[in-house]
């Protein structure tokens, strides 16, 4: 596909789409889960995760067969500051490796079911034997979506101007479109990709949360201590540089973020416009959510967050979405695969709504009231 567009009515006309949670749809799948052969409520989230479907979708009997996994890849010049304990070569050498099918997230988007893309928005160098994957590779699907080489380094200025931001939420309202057409899509759960990123991660949540650099900022791929100052003075340096305006998302995104941070905004907004449930992953996606959020509050109803990451900042950006983890499995790794255990969960929540049998249809006898 072609790299995004810049045109702002597209991502207009997605953020006026999304609309509040169908409540009706809501209300009949309650009192349908009320009605299988268990004591209410006695299945906890897993019975919100079927309420909170019905309300994305507005079907209460939704289905969730159609799964993709969208791991978004771009690099990060702000590296050259030595933020990260990888270089930014890993960013393309992980991407063939999820293209070959050895990485995390194809062991766990297998384990539940779900397809695999990539999204090339911005690496910086070549994919090593990607070859001709753009419809299939045994890992998963390639979108060869790419905006530039990375961002610029963000402690000398903007990471990327605007219009290449916006080009690259295009890049992810497109996908949506795309895998809508082509096949179908019940639920996407969402990933990412570029070494660096946790550090523009760090200051977009600093920025949209007013929060202190040092809480929202960790150690990433595994840095010491040491470093991690160093990466909070850096983010510190470049809000600083920028002069970042928390009222303008588009405006944070363009100064301190990622290509990759970008195309999960507009992944997030296409399939919420669509009335698809997202599974967030970690600390990145739901960075990429609080900017959605900003652009649209009625985004964050519709997200599932799947866990808390080790990562400290992101139960700050999970607070400020109000969204509650289903999972914490003190997992740091990224590449969607908190999202990919959720589906699993999303997927379980389903056959209980559908496979169960109720009181009427098993004689058994219901609670009695009084």
């Amino acid at each position: 596909m072609n790299a995004g567009d810049a045109d702002p009515h597209r991502l207009t006309a997605a953020i006026e789409t999304i609309g509040a949670l169908d409540t009706t749809a809501m209300a009949v799948a309650a009192a349908h889960l009320d009605r299988l052969t268990k004591p209410p409520g006695s299945l906890g989230r897993l019975e919100e995760l079927a309420i909170t479907l019905a309300g994305v979708t507005g079907r209460p009997d939704a289905p969730v067969d159609r799964r993709w996994i969208v791991v978004a890849a771009g690099d990060h010049g702000v590296v050259a500051e030595g933020v990260s304990a990888y270089p930014s070569d890993v960013t393309a050498q992980m991407v063939a490796n999820f293209l070959a099918g050895g990485a995390a997230i194809n062991v766990l988007a297998a384990s539940v079911g779900a397809h695999l893309a990539v999204v090339d928005i911005g690496i910086a160098g070549t994919i090593p034997s990607a070859g001709d994957v753009d419809r299939g590779a045994p890992g998963g699907r390639l979108f060869r979506s790419r905006i530039g080489d990375g961002t610029a380094n963000m402690t000398l200025g903007p990471a990327m101007d605007r219009r290449d931001a916006l080009r690259a939420v295009g890049v992810g309202l497109q996908i949506v479109e795309d895998l809508r057409a082509e096949g179908g899509l019940d639920v996407l759960g969402l990933g990412e990709m570029g070494i660096g990123n946790t550090t523009a991660a760090g200051a977009i949540a600093a920025v949209l949360t007013g929060e202190p650099v040092a809480l929202v900022t960790g150690t990433g791929t595994g840095i010491d201590d040491a470093r991690r100052a160093h990466k909070i003075a850096v983010i510190e340096r470049a809000l600083e540089v920028n002069q970042v305006d928390r009222n303008d998302p588009l405006g944070v995104l363009a100064a301190v973020g990622g290509l990759e941070i970008a195309a999960l905004v507009g992944l997030m907004l296409g399939a919420a416009a669509a009335r698809i449930p997202v599974v967030l992953d970690g600390f990145i996606t739901g960075v990429a959510a609080l900017v959605g959020a900003a652009l649209q509050p009625a985004l964050a109803p519709r997200l599932l967050a799947s866990h808390r990451s080790s990562e400290p900042g992101h139960a700050i950006v999970l607070d400020r979405l109000g969204l509650r983890p289903y999972l914490d499995l003190e997992m740091r790794l990224g590449e969607g695969s908190g999202a990919a255990l959720l589906i699993g969960l999303l997927t379980t929540a389903c056959r209980i709504r559908d496979e169960m049998a109720t009181f009427e249809s098993a004689a058994v006898s219901g609670p009695s009231h009084g």
